[in-house]
């Protein structure tokens, strides 16, 4: 990594900060991941701007990357610069029935905003283990909500630097999709338009999504939450189940015993077990029901 744009890096940052040969593996909640060449934590917007204005002029490769909750990173790493924006871009404000929110912000913080306010229309999101900007990215969604619901404005940079406004049909939210998987630019803000309501109804929705959540899922082990997309007319974890595939262990990497549509680091799992395991999955899957499953799990990295 050139060490005038590292120097150049720091000089910008004021709060954030950079690592080198970071591990990713500590940054994703997969716990795997070889290690990204530099790491950089933006604090603000203006940080942001500079810091992708620096990756353009240096010619280096840029991933940019919220809280790794769906996300696999490959055990060779990542070459070039990873942007993640965490916590040091973390605030959440509510105003009158908006909500503001840094890209770092996880779902589950806004969600309790959001609670603690009287407004509804976030509470399936009080336990998708993301960020705000990974929810507008993926256009995440449970129990019937998704972030096409309430995403009203999403601030945005590109790579020269600028700062761009999306909202309504510009963001392109389909399932699991957004207008920013094709045109790399990096979330930085999101506003949310919520509803007023009911505080006891809000909490006791979210009270029943955290039971049903945790009495189905395997949030005891590391994971990236759901492994392949729902197809058209099924389910993936029912098919998975049908096929006969829980337990099913390649390495390190399990098909979840307790959910069979997750797929959890059981111990020291390598991106090769689990990416080895996703394809006997698909294989089995499709020699018995005739449906191929494709992976929800982004996967990145040196191959």
């Amino acid at each position: 990594m050139d060490k005038n744009f590292i120097e150049a890096c720091r000089g910008v940052l004021k709060s954030g900060r950079v690592l080198l040969d970071e591990p990713m593996s500590l940054h994703t909640t997969f716990k795997i991941g070889g290690p990204a060449d530099c790491l950089i934590f933006p604090a603000t917007m203006e940080e942001t701007q500079q810091i992708l204005k620096l990756v353009r002029d240096y010619h280096l490769p840029l991933t940019l990357l919220g809280n790794g909750s769906n996300l696999l990173v490959r055990d060779k790493g990542i070459r070039g610069v990873v942007v993640k924006f965490g916590e040091p871009m973390s605030y959440i404000r509510c105003e009158g029935t908006r909500i503001i929110a840094g890209a770092g912000a996880l779902l589950k913080d806004v969600s309790e905003c959001a609670a603690e306010n009287q407004l509804t229309g976030l509470e399936y999101a009080c336990g998708i283990p993301g960020s705000i900007g990974g929810a507008v990215f993926m256009n995440a969604g449970a129990y019937d909500g998704e972030t096409k619901d309430v995403a009203a404005l999403v601030r945005a940079v590109d790579g020269d630097g600028a700062v761009h406004v999306f909202s309504g049909d510009a963001l392109e939210l389909g399932y699991r999709h957004s207008v920013f998987q094709t045109n790399g630019e990096a979330i930085c803000e999101v506003e949310l338009q919520l509803q007023p309501g009911d505080g006891k109804a809000i909490r006791a929705k979210m009270d029943d999504f955290t039971q049903r959540r945790e009495s189905k899922q395997p949030l005891d082990m590391p994971s990236a939450g759901s492994t392949f997309k729902r197809p058209a007319g099924y389910y993936a974890g029912t098919l998975i189940d049908q096929t006969g595939l829980k337990g099913l262990q390649v390495g390190g990497a399990q098909v979840s015993t307790k959910h069979a549509g997750f797929v959890v680091n059981a111990g020291n799992a390598t991106a090769d077990d689990v990416i080895r395991l996703i394809r006997e999955v698909q294989r089995r899957v499709y020699e018995k029901h005739g449906v191929r499953l494709q992976p929800e799990v982004r996967m990145i990295g040196e191959e």
